[in-house]
């Protein structure tokens, strides 16, 4: 059974929200180990405030790629059917021959760093023509006012916006926006048991 994508429970954990939401999206709750759940709690919000209070300032790039390699050398070990790829800089883009959209059409998952406010994970899970199917964990009651950003409440084991392409490639900090291209993160995620090949989704590209 699926569980439904959840929301974070602060202002500063949607990094580990995000990576659990992926874990949800791509397996059944039968097949997750605790030690998944235990680890991205444990490696994430690692960042320090100007105060010095830890976590205060969310999860590191740094948090986020180690993460991501656990996870691949989990899975490696044959405890989960999971694989990993950290890319960061001119590799995070959303396009048609994006290793992003990719992945999204192979049925993987995608967690991205992109900017609400603030830098903020959210999990990429679908591609609809030039759209983009996400989950933001920041819970928010109101309609977006910005064009291209659709509210979604229909869809809790998918997604709750349906973002425009164009949205994200942005290299400002707008909402929703990938910004600067050298500051840019993403961590690729499959289940090896359900993830498609290049090959039956090479129509996507034509």
């Amino acid at each position: 059974m699926k569980n439904p994508l959840h929301y974070q429970q602060s202002e500063y954990d949607c990094g580990p929200t995000s990576m659990l939401n992926a874990i949800s999206f791509l397996f059944e709750r039968e097949e997750i180990s605790p030690v998944v759940i235990r680890n991205i709690m444990l490696y994430c919000l690692d960042c320090y405030n100007c105060e010095g209070v830890m976590g205060k300032s969310g999860t590191s790039r740094a948090a986020m790629m180690f993460l991501s390699n656990w996870l691949n050398g989990f899975g490696k070990i044959g405890q989960l059917p999971v694989s990993s790829k950290y890319i960061s800089g001119e590799s995070v883009w959303i396009g048609r021959e994006s290793v992003i959209n990719d992945a999204l059409c192979r049925g993987g998952a995608v967690v991205v760093r992109l900017y609400f406010d603030c830098a903020h994970y959210v999990l990429l899970t679908g591609i609809q023509g030039r759209k983009v199917l996400m989950f933001d964990p920041y819970y928010v009651k109101e309609p977006f006012e910005e064009s291209g950003i659709t509210m979604a409440e229909d869809q809790p084991f998918r997604y709750n916006r349906i973002v425009d392409e164009k949205c994200f490639n942005r290299e400002t900090m707008e909402l929703y926006a990938l910004g600067p291209v050298q500051d840019r993160e993403a961590v690729i995620i499959f289940n090896e048991n359900t993830k498609k090949t290049a090959e039956r989704t090479i129509e996507y590209f034509i």
